[in-house]
């Protein structure tokens, strides 16, 4: 299959030329005016771009062809006076929407070094503070892996008295306007695969040990919105 997208890339923008080139011809001709086309229809091109990013491999990463797309969208309803309002009364909420999808459809873990991170199949923790605060001890000697999510709140999570089943395990942490604490004990290694959104995601440890040195492995996948995601020892 990737063999095809640069194909599909030239055929696809060989049809824009071709058809850019049809109304150049019409303008010639003096059939329509190309330059009143262009002051209204210019949006396209954006639109064009952003499908052109889905062609190259964008399902993979689309937040940007939809910024494009969206955009390109959003400018061309402006220029066609259907929209009721001005263009920036409708961009803040589709930047809400495109955070929204770009959280659903984001990738998964990211390794850099660390080995493969274990699927989240059975949750031994599930927190979710929403305006409220919560401290959770694990001591689960088998821990398969959970997630922790706090809006507007916060949350801390001890994993001191616990142990990793097969020796590693995945956790999911999301905090949005709010705070997540991860606390592991010192012969673990974290591998931390961090989305900071104007927020901060960090590893605080002390004396953190190596892959090689340690005891088991927590992968943490933090995602910080207009918060904070620490992990500490």
């Amino acid at each position: 299959m990737a063999e095809c997208r640069p194909n599909a890339g030239r055929f696809f923008w060989g049809l824009v030329l071709i058809a850019v080139g049809v109304l150049f011809l019409f303008d010639q001709l003096g059939t329509l005016d190309f330059g009143d086309i262009i002051g209204t229809y210019w949006p396209v091109v954006l639109i064009l771009i952003g499908l052109s990013m889905f062609l190259g491999g964008g399902l993979r990463k689309p937040v940007g062809a939809l910024i494009f797309i969206l955009l390109g969208a959003l400018f061309l309803l402006q220029n066609l006076d259907i929209l009721e309002y001005s263009l920036w009364h409708y961009l803040w909420p589709a930047a809400i929407i495109l955070l929204g999808l770009w959280l659903i459809l984001k990738p998964s873990f990211r390794t850099k070094g660390g080995g493969q991170a274990p699927v989240i199949k059975e949750s031994d923790l599930d927190v979710t503070c929403i305006f409220s605060g919560q401290e959770r001890k694990v001591q689960s000697a088998q821990f398969k892996g959970g997630r922790m999510t706090a809006v507007f709140g916060g949350c801390e999570v001890d994993f001191g008295g616990a142990g990793l089943e097969g020796g590693k395990a995945t956790v999911e942490a999301t905090a949005v306007f709010g705070g997540v604490e991860i606390i592991v004990p010192r012969d673990w290694h974290v591998v931390l695969d961090g989305t900071p959104i104007l927020g901060g995601v960090s590893d605080e440890r002390r004396q953190p040990v190596s892959s090689a040195e340690a005891k088991a492995t927590l992968y943490v996948k933090g995602t910080a919105i207009f918060g904070g995601v620490s992990v500490k020892n």
